[in-house]
């Protein structure tokens, strides 16, 4: 479903010159999984993803989402997923379903199809009581909930997700959790990117642990936890940024 193959970005910095964001990262997701992209601010996680959505280009490298490759077939390839970044804007005087109307218009959708699935929308993530309030006045997590069924809408087959519970309260933090669920039960294959070790604990099917550009550890829960010896997925984390000699990649 994706395959991330052999991945470099470089930049430019006044101060330091030239730095690799990324380095050489390769990994593959499955259909119907969810996998966690794990690592601290800094780490190159936005940028693997934004190459991932055909966002950004790579230095080297290529990623084929869906069958389509990133670079060459980048329309096709934003047409099957949903892409959610903290950097997303939605436009202000717009309401809840005004947005996905506008953005269920812009896929081509059918009018009936369009107020169907909006209904479905509120429902899964809990919007009906904001529902017709413009957006420059709903709350952060109100914000996050409509950037979501703004992703929704096209009933894509990926979803990319950058940090979507960064900065939330518990109960909307919930539903997304709920949402990332429930549509992986639906067959929908699900990247995200985040610093919060108990989600990857919840959510993830397999973990990518990303640390300065570098991909030093992909795997199951279970099989990071027999591999270092640790309980959780932060001593695990912890473990493999401590130690001097690098454990043996799993095959």
């Amino acid at each position: 479903m994706i395959e991330v193959n052999q991945i470099k970005k470089k930049f430019y910095d006044k101060k330091n010159g030239n730095f690799y964001a990324l380095k050489d990262i390769s990994f593959t997701v499955n259909k119907g999984e969810i996998f966690g992209l794990l690592g601290p601010n800094g780490a190159g996680k936005t940028t693997l993803l934004r190459i991932m959505a055909s966002i950004m280009q790579a230095t080297s490298g290529h990623v084929k989402v869906n069958g389509y490759d990133s670079k060459n077939e980048a329309e096709a390839v934003k047409k099957s997923i949903a892409f959610l970044s903290g950097n997303t804007k939605l436009y202000k005087k717009l309401t809840p379903v005004e947005t996905m109307r506008f953005f269920g218009k812009l896929y081509g959708i059918d009018k009936q199809l369009i107020e169907k699935r909006i209904d479905t929308i509120l429902n899964t993530l809990d919007m009906y009581s904001f529902k017709d309030r413009v957006i420059e006045k709903l709350s952060t997590g109100q914000v996050q909930k409509t950037s979501i069924a703004r992703c929704m809408i096209h009933d894509p087959q990926i979803y990319i997700l950058d940090e979507p519970t960064l900065g939330l309260d518990i109960l909307t933090s919930r539903t997304i959790i709920d949402f990332i669920q429930t549509e992986k039960t639906r067959g929908k294959t699900i990247i995200f990117s985040t610093h919060y070790m108990e989600e990857a604990d919840t959510l993830c099917d397999r973990i990518g642990l990303i640390h300065e550009g570098d991909l030093i550890e992909t795997g199951t829960l279970e099989e990071l936890k027999l591999k270092t010896g640790k309980g959780n997925i932060r001593e695990i984390f912890l473990s493999y940024i401590d130690r001097s000699e690098p454990f043996d990649r799993i095959k």
